[in-house]
């Protein structure tokens, strides 16, 4: 199991990770710091777990309007796979309409030259 050491607000905080996820984690802990660190701008240094607990509302506030940005997109793709699969079947649908019409006409010429009398054209 591997270990990280992260500083938020000044202070060190050991944390257990999976190994090979450490630089992940640290980076979490960058991220987490730096929330902490605007908030403290903010409202002052109000103390650790007050600043923690309105750090964590705002990531879970930004995660939630991420989840929705996704959620949203997700039925745009969905919507957009949909639109692209009726206008392949009306791409196909005009294909045959316009090879039956050209098939059509061939045999109406085929048949307009057999009916013509040998030597008129």
């Amino acid at each position: 199991m591997g270990k990280v050491s992260i500083n938020v607000n000044g202070r060190a905080f050991a944390v257990g990770c999976e190994d090979g996820e450490e630089n992940a984690v640290a980076e979490l802990g960058r991220q987490f710091d730096q929330t902490v660190s605007e908030l403290a701008e903010q409202v002052g240094q109000i103390g650790d777990l007050r600043l923690f607990l309105m750090a964590a509302l705002v990531l879970a506030d930004k995660l939630r309007e991420a989840t929705g940005t996704c959620k949203t997109l997700e039925a745009q793709i969905a919507e957009m796979d949909a639109n692209s699969s009726d206008a392949t079947r009306k791409g196909t649908d005009i294909t045959q309409s316009a090879t039956e019409a050209l098939n059509n006409a061939a045999n109406r010429i085929e048949k307009l030259v057999q009916n013509l009398e040998p030597g008129a054209l």
